[in-house]
């Protein structure tokens, strides 16, 4: 199997965790992610420095939100239908912003 039918294939996994369209596959492929079991038990805020760390930024908390669906969907053999929704991975408290 080629690189990129390798990758192809990954891409395509990736899109099965809920709130992952094409553009957050290709962070997760960057980030090292392969499979939907690659989430089982991962840490999200983890995920999501690690993110931030390699765009150089503090990336859009809403990219959080999906990292956090995503361990919950791998982690989990049932789903609560109202947990596969990425809006509802929301902080509980406002975030601190500084003005």
């Amino acid at each position: 199997m080629t690189k990129a039918t390798e990758k192809s294939l990954a891409l395509r996994a990736l899109r099965e965790l809920p709130g992952v369209g094409a553009s957050i596959a290709e962070d997760l492929w960057r980030l090292g992610f392969r499979t939907v079991a690659d989430f089982k038990d991962q840490d999200p805020e983890e995920i999501y420095r690690r993110h931030c760390r390699q765009k150089g930024c503090r990336v859009d908390r809403c990219w959080l939100y999906v990292a956090r669906g995503a361990v919950y969907f791998a982690s989990h053999q049932r789903h609560h239908p109202e947990k596969l929704k990425w809006w509802n991975w929301k902080d509980t408290k406002p975030f601190n912003k500084k003005r």
